[in-house]
């Protein structure tokens, strides 16, 4: 008697396209970029969905990174190992120019096209993007000190990698880490206690010497980090690299690594300085100023990531539906589940058509003094949302699956292990809010500027109700709006992402979002009108025809 056959298992998502099949972002693209070739994303995309690729994102996670602090021989070296799989995706993320390639990216559009591929690679794997996205942030803040700009920066941008610990003069590439936080401060970096003395003269572009300690030290086999220290001047940035010019390993002691939720094949540290070397970036006590256009374009990579994620949840959360039957019939034909697919789907595409905009709105922030307002305080605005939507959309993905999306075997579980780390990461809901808050007051025209990308929704009676509130908020006192901040910043996302839904998306995919974000409102997924055509949306949002 047969007593083992397997049936009503549904077939692993792999062998697509993930650009392609994307048909909010392949759409958007022709309108923020018309006539504009993608065939580079084109290509990523099709890699990203290779089965040889998506276990290769398995394994970096499988076997995560281990701290080897002495060698047998008792020297000390604190390097960190990963498993090949790590090697492999890193290789192809710099060669593919996901790190700091848009800095020199001689083609139109060259932010957008990195971020299309930073989106698409991060559905692959998420925890190595971590050093991918600090490279590329590290240009902005190296160039507050052109002299170190001018020796670092064609190995920060060449796509070459080369993980192995050497003085750069010997490299052709260059990843850069970042050590900000200490115990007793967290995002309250003013109150770190690491000190920073000169040896000879101070100030922009000299070496000093630090002693101190960092609680969280972001991919410590870097081959140079972004540090923050407290000068005879006042807390300044500094350039500290792993290896020094003379070819000797800085001290740089890693004490352990961290033990985290998520990002587990990404190498998270608490390290120790002790006379360790360092070049200040920009003048001693303006270290926040100057790390600030760093920390802008790392908000922009955790909701691009944040994005990525939904997406990917919300493809295997399709494909499963499609796939398994239930009760008769495939899970994805059942209203209620159809329900639930759609709304997901409306979520993922409105994340990504903000995350797209605001590298679309980089592009256009070299040079023109609006764009560069709408990037300061769009940025923080996405960051925000997306990466708070993105916690509850693959926690509801993962029920789509049911029992199947709660076991490693699936990629479920991994994708919502990573989710809430962009929520944390460059300043926590709260910061991040604050920080929106603070360039509100302090430039006017951004005011002008989020207005400006409402006006596609202007009309729309079901936006007056939100956009009265807003207004009202904007006008309220500053120690009133302090503590309801984060109302306001949730207003600002959902009336842009709308806009952007006006502007980009079809008419009746449109409609949907601002029926559901907009309308009578429910705080779960799958509450959609019976009204809207759920069957419609899932099938756009599908990543496989």
């Amino acid at each position: 008697m047969e007593t083992h056959r397997v049936f009503n298992q549904v077939p692993p998502l792999e062998g697509y396209d993930l650009f392609s099949t994307d048909r909010a972002l392949s759409e958007l693209l022709q309108q923020l970029a018309p006539g504009a070739d993608f065939e580079d994303a084109r290509a990523l995309g099709q890699l990203a969905g290779d089965a040889e690729w998506i276990e290769r994102g398995r394994l970096a996670n499988e076997y995560p990174p281990e701290l080897q602090v002495f060698t047998a021989r008792g020297e000390r070296i604190d390097e960190v190992r990963y498993h090949r799989a790590w090697h492999d995706l890193m290789r192809t993320a710099t060669e593919r120019g996901l790190h700091a390639a848009a800095w020199v990216d001689p083609r139109p559009h060259p932010h957008l096209r990195r971020a299309v591929g930073f989106y698409l690679w991060s559905q692959v794997e998420a925890g190595h993007v971590c050093p991918i996205s600090m490279t590329a942030a590290a240009i902005p803040a190296i160039r507050h000190q052109p002299e170190l700009a001018a020796t670092w920066e064609p190995h920060i941008t060449a796509r070459t990698y080369d993980p192995v610990l050497a003085p750069f003069v010997e490299k052709n590439s260059a990843l850069c880490g970042m050590a900000m936080t200490e115990k007793q401060g967290g995002s309250d970096v003013r109150a770190n206690t690491t000190t920073a003395t000169p040896q000879g003269a101070s100030g922009g572009g000299n070496l000093y010497t630090l002693v101190g300690h960092k609680w969280f030290c972001s991919a410590p086999m870097c081959d140079i980090f972004f540090v923050l220290a407290q000068a005879p001047g006042g807390l300044t940035c500094f350039l500290l690299p792993r290896v020094l010019p003379d070819g000797t390993r800085n001290t740089f002691m890693i004490q352990r690594l961290k033990s985290k939720l998520g990002n587990r094949s990404n190498a998270s540290a608490e390290i120790e300085f002790d006379g360790t070397q360092a070049w200040a970036v920009g003048e001693e006590g303006r270290g926040v100023a100057t790390i600030a256009a760093m920390i802008n374009q790392t908000r922009l990579d955790c909701a691009l990531g944040s994005a990525a994620l939904m997406r990917q949840a919300l493809a295997q959360a399709i494909h499963h539906a499609r796939h398994r039957m239930s009760f008769g019939r495939a899970l994805a034909e059942h209203p209620s589940m159809s329900n639930v697919l759609a709304d997901l789907a409306l979520e993922s595409e409105a994340a990504t058509l903000l995350a797209l905009r605001l590298a679309n709105v980089a592009d256009a922030a070299e040079g023109d003094r609006n764009a560069s307002i709408l990037k300061r305080i769009g940025t923080g605005i996405g960051k925000f949302w997306v990466c708070k939507r993105a916690v509850a959309h693959v926690g509801e993905a993962i029920e789509a699956l049911g029992g199947n999306g709660y076991v490693e075997e699936s990629m479920m579980p991994r994708l919502y292990r990573e989710v809430p780390v962009n929520s944390v990461w460059e300043g926590s809901g709260n910061i991040n809010a604050l920080d929106i808050l603070r360039v509100l007051r302090k430039e006017p025209e951004s005011i002008e500027a989020l207005r400006a990308e409402y006006e596609p929704i202007r009309d729309d009676p079901r936006m007056r109700d939100a956009l009265v509130m807003v207004e009202r908020y904007l006008s309220a006192p500053p120690e009133e709006l302090e503590g309801s901040v984060r109302v306001l910043v949730e207003r600002l996302a959902l009336l842009w992402q709308a806009a952007l839904m006006r502007r980009y998306s079809p008419q009746d995919i449109a409609d949907a979002f601002i029926e559901t974000r907009f309308g009578e409102r429910s705080s779960i997924f799958g509450a959609i009108s019976a009204k809207i055509p759920f069957g419609r949306i899932v099938e756009r949002a599908a990543p496989v025809s």
